[in-house]
């Protein structure tokens, strides 16, 4: 299942309005207000890597007061043979 990390900036003053608007994203499993070069990181997951770019494209970056956004796909321990590391 694809899933990835979406940073987020926002204008200033707004990370509690994105967060409450990201909360009601469908795909989005958890975010997260921070200190830092982002504002706002997102966790996404979806059924296929078409849908995940959906997430990003037609229902993040079109919230209002999002100003930009860096998404970073997460990649599976399997692919990496790496089954064997837990944290």
């Amino acid at each position: 299942m694809p899933a990835g990390l979406v940073l987020i900036n926002v204008e200033l003053g707004c990370e509690a309005d994105v967060l409450k608007a990201l909360r009601k994203v469908e795909g989005v499993d958890e975010a997260f207000a921070m200190y830092g070069v982002y504002d706002v990181v997102a966790r996404i997951k979806a059924d296929t890597m078409d849908n995940l770019n959906q997430i990003v494209t037609q229902h993040i970056r079109k919230l209002e007061y999002v100003k930009s956004t860096l998404t970073m796909l997460i990649i599976e321990d399997s692919s990496l043979g790496m089954d064997w590391i837990r944290t």
